[in-house]
């Protein structure tokens, strides 16, 4: 810490510019120091605000006991100010309620101040703007002093500041003392997006869809006839094989696979299916000849998977009872028999279910190859959302094919068209990457507000709201949230080290940096080569006053982002050495 103003100076010149404060005369006369120390000496965001702790000493038979001295915390900043708490001092016979100075003793006293973070102030400067009032004289109400040099305002400048506006406020700027510059927001690096989880979206460049279509014979026969081959399903298969035969995107594989009603002697059907197979597969090959397609045949002997999945589809009165004999019996025989022994249901599964198990089925598994994902990408700069399903814009926004704001642009509609879970979740993880604490939030309450589980949607939650530098709201979450969002938690509270010790990549280098430990911040960071890691390289070699690699990363960093050259200008680390130790 250092002595940044010696108040003692400059009350002495008051005396001489304001001869009618009688009792700042006295006080003039003791020529020891004030000290006044800011600690930090450069401020530091944390949690959403600026604090520091102006710590002032009065020296021995300094204080009039007749005096007051109102002392204001003032952060300015390009385009304003936000003003702290004020502070009083008086002297032991001033009747009022403020901070007592001993004229004897002296007396020392610490400020602390804050205020809520404002973007504009990681340019800034911590002022304290003073005030004089005595008892007697032209200080009867307070008056504003300069405390660079000591002066009162001339008629000229009290005119000014009585007429207030822009030219006022410049000048009271004019007259405030600096105590601390600019604002370390190396907070604001921390990355909590690549802590939030993303949801699978279920896409699948290939699906396989399934269409079948049945050749059905006569009990105990393996011929079919004309009205069996010409049903409207087949032509209806037909058609759909046809269709999909000019697609190159699709692969038909086609079968015909022959079974036999389970009614009759096991190792008749047996041959009874193998002979519906071939029969059925002359009969396929007969009604896709055009299409210059293979089939494949096999045969299934007795039916019983279709015979439950028609019985559970039927409206038969006792069919609950059916298919409990099926599940308790594993032999073929067996169940057959109990079910004969069914009288009162046998009669309608002979003439229900039975007939439509004599078969030979058609069935073709298209395995179907969907959009590249460049050729969704294609969609999404054209805007043609419209051609896209809500799982193609879910799978590209997980893409490299599309930038950051193209994937957010992508998920708006995707949430917005189709309101799910999944794009309202995989939206606020987009929103959080590019920075946008307030609408990663909006978008995971609308994840739970459409249907989603919160426990699931517990650490995205958690990590929005320290985002959003509300801390208390987000200890609700993190109670079970993940270890490193715990960690991230701790960084955005400002306890760097718990932080550092539980982080890894670039998140444990930046708490690492902000705990002084700039060892272990350099070997956290050491493999990667991002933009990021190399604009910290140089705030962290500045730090080790090594200005030729301050120098070279600043220049990798500002190559592969050009938004680093605005930044290094304004960043409280790095501003005071470009153009000076640091040529770019």
């Amino acid at each position: 810490m250092k002595n940044l103003f010696k108040l003692s100076a400059v009350l002495a010149v008051v005396v001489l510019t304001l001869s009618g404060c009688n009792c700042f005369k006295k006080m003039a006369k003791n020529q020891d120091d004030v000290n006044i120390i800011c600690t930090p000496e450069v401020l530091t965001l944390n949690n959403g605000k600026v604090d520091a702790d102006v710590t002032v000493t009065f020296p021995e038979k300094y204080f009039n006991a007749k005096a007051v001295l109102k002392v204001t915390p003032i952060i300015v900043f390009e385009g304003g100010e936000v003003a702290g708490t004020t502070q009083y001092f008086q002297g032991s016979k001033v009747d009022d309620n403020y901070t007592v100075i001993d004229k004897n003793n002296g007396g020392k006293y610490t400020m602390h101040v804050s205020f809520p973070y404002d973007a504009r102030m990681e340019c800034s400067e911590l002022q304290l703007r003073a005030e004089i009032k005595c008892p007697k004289g032209k200080c009867k109400e307070f008056t504003l002093v300069n405390l660079n040099n000591g002066a009162v305002p001339t008629k000229e400048e009290a005119a000014v500041l009585a007429a207030g506006g822009a030219e006022a406020d410049a000048l009271k700027r004019a007259f405030g003392l600096t105590v601390a510059q600019g604002v370390n927001v190396m907070q604001n690096d921390i990355q909590y997006a690549v802590a939030m989880e993303m949801m699978e979206t279920g896409y699948k460049n290939v699906i396989t869809e399934v269409t079948k279509a049945n050749y059905v014979y006569a009990i105990n026969s393996s011929r079919l006839s004309k009205k069996a081959m010409s049903s409207e399903e087949l032509a209806a298969f037909q058609q759909n094989a046809a269709e999909q035969n000019g697609n190159d995107r699709i692969k038909q594989n086609i079968y015909v696979n022959g079974y036999a009603s389970p009614d009759g002697p096991e190792k008749f059907n047996d041959k009874l299916s193998a002979a519906r197979s071939e029969s059925g597969k002359k009969a396929a090959e007969e009604l896709l000849k055009e299409l210059g397609l293979s089939l494949d045949a096999a045969s299934y002997g007795e039916d019983w998977e279709g015979f439950k999945e028609l019985v559970a589809a039927s409206n038969i009165e006792d069919k609950a009872l059916i298919l409990s004999v099926l599940n308790s019996y594993t032999s073929s025989s067996e169940r057959e028999e109990q079910i004969k022994n069914m009288s009162n249901v046998f009669t309608a599964l002979k003439n229900e279910i039975l007939p439509q198990l004599r078969r030979a089925q058609l069935v073709n598994s298209s395995d179907i190859t969907g959009k590249t994902n460049a050729e969704m990408a294609a969609l999404v700069r054209a805007g043609k959302f419209s051609e896209l399903t809500e799982k193609e814009m879910l799978h590209v926004a997980t893409t490299n094919e599309l930038t950051l704001a193209e994937k957010i642009a992508t998920l708006e509609v995707a949430a917005r068209e189709y309101k799910s879970v999944v794009a309202y979740n995989n939206l606020g993880v987009a929103y959080a990457e590019a920075g946008e604490a307030a609408k990663a939030a909006t978008a995971f309450a609308n994840a739970v507000k459409v249907g989603g589980n919160a426990s699931e949607l517990n650490n995205n939650l958690a990590l929005a709201y320290i985002m959003n530098g509300n801390t208390e709201a987000a200890k609700a979450y993190t109670l079970n949230a993940s270890k490193e969002t715990k960690a991230l938690a701790a960084a955005a509270e400002g306890n760097y080290a718990q932080a550092q010790s539980q982080l890894e990549g670039y998140n444990a280098a930046v708490s690492a940096t902000m705990n002084a430990d700039y060892t272990a911040a350099k070997q956290f960071i050491a493999n990667d080569k991002s933009a990021d890691a190399d604009y910290l390289r140089a705030v962290i070699a500045t730090k080790q006053g090594d200005m030729a690699t301050a120098t070279a990363e600043l220049k990798s960093a500002i190559a592969k982002d050009a938004s680093y050259a605005d930044r290094c200008k304004k960043d409280v680390n790095l501003r005071k050495y470009i153009g000076n130790e640091i040529q770019l």
